[in-house]
């Protein structure tokens, strides 16, 4: 079983190293978070689904719902704490350092050459759940419609998941009525 200091520790590195925060924090999650046997890689994507609907930030529900997961309430409070720690010190810092050099065209640069880094550490996450998804061509169809009607369409995530939710609920209560 996981102590509390290493629910904290293990959190605290996630918050420390990475940039840009939930989709980009998923990959570090996964190799800390598996590597360890704390959960299985069949069972992030439950957790992800999960954090995605509760409300708040990704990373931080990732860890109250694992941490909760590991070692109860106080597990919950460990890994949350280790998971915005780094993050509110690293902010409170560069606010105090760099306040006069917010518009300086080097730190503008490294800011932007920092975005694609962003970008990749969140299609990485999205490539590993694609191929978890199976080889039915359905799953597929969802996706690719979700993404149609989200980025292209500007139709509400909220809609396409309540859309979703209430089709799922109906095949399956067809199916069981059968």
């Amino acid at each position: 079983m996981a102590s509390l200091r290493q629910i904290f520790g293990v959190f605290a590195k996630i918050g420390a190293f990475t940039i840009g925060g939930g989709y980009a924090m998923i990959p570090l999650i996964r190799d800390e978070l598996t590597t360890r046997g704390w959960i299985s890689d069949e069972e992030l994507p439950d957790i992800i689904a999960l954090a995605q609907s509760a409300p708040g930030v990704l990373a931080v529900n990732v860890s109250i719902f694992t941490g909760y997961r590991l070692r109860g309430l106080k597990g919950s409070i460990a890994a949350t704490l280790g998971t915005i720690l780094p993050s509110f010190v690293a902010i409170l810092l560069i606010a105090m350092v760099f306040r006069g050099y917010a518009d300086h065209p080097v730190v503008e640069r490294v800011f932007k050459g920092i975005r694609p880094v962003v970008v990749a550490l969140i299609a990485v996450p999205v490539v590993r759940m694609a191929r978890q998804m199976g080889s039915g061509i359905l799953p597929w169809v969802i996706a690719a419609g979700t993404l149609v009607l989200v980025a292209f369409l500007k139709v509400s995530p909220i809609w396409v998941l309540a859309a979703l939710a209430v089709t799922g609920a109906g095949v399956t209560l067809y199916r069981q009525r059968k």
